[in-house]
């Protein structure tokens, strides 16, 4: 037998451990393959992140409606060219500052992506797009 002296009544001198490697390996493939699963079925979004007693985070917001009017911060602004230079003074006064991006159903994407390019140009870096959680459809 793998492991034993030629007598049979002495010690053990050597363990297998090709059982114990088998079994992780494939422990590890399983992890794997689940872990590809389960990044696949959310979003992929930079939300900001919140704990009891730690600093609070800033995040600049900034609300497409689909009436044409632009909000940031709950602000009125004139126009989507507007965001540019409120964006920088921001970041300016905190460089790891969020931006949440909240934009209506109806409004266009050249907008949403013109808005998306304003922020990055203010070189913010760290950009969510908010959305509205909806229930999951019943299996059959």
């Amino acid at each position: 037998m793998a492991g034993r002296a030629d007598d049979s009544d002495s010690e053990i001198v050597g363990i297998n451990v090709t059982p114990l490697v088998d079994i992780t390996l494939v422990l590890l493939i399983i992890f794997m393959v689940t872990a590809r699963l389960i990044a696949q079925s959310g979003l992929s979004m930079d939300l900001p992140k919140a704990a009891t007693g730690a600093e609070v985070q800033t995040v600049f917001s900034v609300s497409l409606a689909a009436d044409g009017r632009v909000l940031v911060d709950s602000t009125q602004v004139a126009n989507d060219d507007a965001i540019a230079p409120l964006a920088r003074g921001a970041r300016e006064k905190n460089p790891e500052l969020r931006a949440v991006i909240k934009a209506d159903s109806s409004v266009n994407h050249g907008r949403v992506i013109h808005v998306l390019d304003l922020l990055k140009t203010a070189g913010i870096a760290k950009i969510a797009f908010a959305v509205t959680p909806t229930a999951p459809a019943p299996s059959k």
